[in-house]
């Protein structure tokens, strides 16, 4: 027990809260920027079992904030990369790499069999995906999002509010890391944040970090949070499916304009025309989109003329 004899020494972990923790089962969802500081921190406590999944590979523009990879394993898939390194970094914890895009059809699987789930995805369809499926399991989810030289984290589900109460409305545009930019060091940050937060859930420490969540700002040197405890979730929130969920009788929706249509029963329409839609009631709208960001807003103002159900698909892998 020497490698974990800074933290047992503490009097709220002890020996107790180490078999805690390896006996922990953990998923998690993204080995990038956030990825890669949450799972050397998990390793590193001890945390028994890992379950991984990204689809990604190492790209040379990744490095900078993604130092657990090297320049020899450019090309590598990043879950399987990360897998080696945990490997090396303690050989007690059993690492499941799964070479894989977040799919709404197959993570149900996945969440069930974790006792806590961590979003470092950073996309809206994954973050939305896995707090709707945390919180119909009751499963604890650490979400968290980084760009340019800010982030947050929050503990959602698990007996907290979902993320959807904290956002229940998306912006109308979307930036990401190749657009907006992002440093390393936020991100490593961020990350830093989630495991803490994550180590807290498994060994139940006080007060919980569900229903809090952190911000950091790092261009004005200031870091804010607050509880949500007691927000309220929305009364009709629109599901993520994936492609194989689509039924026969689904109304496709393809709300891109850059692209043609994602499947021959598809139409287009773009998002700023959607209330013109007067589709059957007896029929489900499927709205589609590259991200799913789109796709969200589009739903919300078709729910505001049509009372039919809707779902939401993101076609980007």
């Amino acid at each position: 027990m020497t490698r974990y004899a800074r933290q047992m020494v503490l009097p709220d972990i002890g020996a107790h809260g180490q078999a805690r923790l390896a006996r922990s089962h953990v998923l998690v969802v993204g080995a990038g920027g956030l990825g890669v500081p949450l799972l050397q921190y998990l390793a590193g406590a001890g945390v028994g079992h890992i379950t991984l999944v990204d689809g990604d590979r190492v790209e040379i523009g990744n490095l900078h904030r993604q130092p657990i990879y090297r320049t020899d394993q450019l090309g590598q898939p990043k879950a399987q990369a990360a897998a080696a390194a945990i490997s090396m970094l303690n050989p007690d914890v059993a690492l499941s790499a799964h070479v894989a895009w977040l799919d709404p059809a197959t993570a149900p699987e996945w969440v069930a069999g974790a006792d806590l789930v961590l979003d470092c995805a950073d996309t809206f369809a994954a973050s939305l995906t896995l707090s709707d499926i945390c919180r119909d399991m009751g499963k604890p989810l650490i979400t968290a999002s980084a760009l340019a030289r800010s982030g947050y984290v929050a503990g959602c589900c698990g007996g907290a509010p979902s993320l959807r109460t904290i956002f229940p409305d998306l912006p109308e545009r979307g930036a990401t890391c190749a657009t907006a930019g992002v440093m390393g060091p936020v991100v490593g940050a961020i990350g830093a944040i989630q495991a803490q937060m994550a180590l807290s859930v498994l060994l139940a420490l006080t007060p919980s970090p569900l229903g809090q969540l952190i911000s950091l700002d790092a261009a004005r040197w200031r870091m804010g949070g607050f509880r949500f405890d007691r927000a309220r979730e929305p009364d009709a929130p629109l599901p993520f499916i994936a492609r194989s969920q689509t039924r026969a009788d689904d109304l496709l929706i393809d709300l891109r304009a850059e692209s043609a249509p994602f499947s021959p029963d598809a139409r287009h329409i773009l998002p700023e025309n959607i209330t013109t839609l007067a589709p059957p009631a007896d029929r489900r709208v499927v709205l589609a989109c590259a991200t799913g960001l789109r796709a969200h807003n589009a739903g919300q103002a078709l729910q505001t003329c049509w009372p039919g159900h809707i779902a939401l698909l993101a076609l980007t892998d």
